[in-house]
């Protein structure tokens, strides 16, 4: 089984980077097994598409207006994550990660097994470092990948 983690988000506006960030910080935490590629997917564009298609997994981390106080972590999985990117456009992004599994379902090749751990931002403007909230949440937020990896048993050499 393969397992994607995708990271993205702009590090050049303070908390959309988040994505970014966390994926930064599992690499350091969490060295990549064979089973296991980390992929920085900067402000996503079409050519993500086959590496989605590739996996068997897919963890997306990102920043996205969960309504909630800023740090918030939530990990949305499967269905639920459909439901939340279907519910309105939550991307800043040129490409939304609802087009790219989009791509991925109408090719038959959507990850059997996928999910969204969510970081609500504070403030989305210039500045190359989250604020203190979302600064924070980082290690939460990568603790939650780590959970999905160890659940869909992918942590052989974790």
């Amino acid at each position: 089984m393969k397992t994607l983690v995708l990271g993205i988000g702009n590090t050049l506006l303070t908390d959309e980077g988040a994505g970014i960030h966390a994926l930064q910080y599992l690499q350091q935490n969490y060295p990549e097994a064979d089973n296991i590629t980390y992929l920085d997917g900067g402000t996503l564009s079409f050519t993500l598409a086959g590496a989605v298609e590739d996996a068997d997994n897919l963890i997306v981390i990102d920043a996205a207006q969960l309504k909630d106080k800023p740090g918030t972590v939530d990990c949305l999985v499967n269905e639920a994550m459909d439901s939340f990117l279907g519910t309105c456009k939550r991307s800043v992004h040129e490409v939304g990660l609802l087009d790219l599994l989009d791509i991925a379902r109408l090719t038959g090749n959507l990850p059997e097994r996928r999910a969204l751990v969510a970081i609500q931002p504070d403030v989305v403007d210039w500045g190359d470092a989250p604020t203190d909230s979302v600064a924070s949440a980082i290690p939460v937020a990568a603790e939650k990948v780590a959970e999905l990896m160890k659940r869909w048993n992918t942590d052989k050499l974790l």
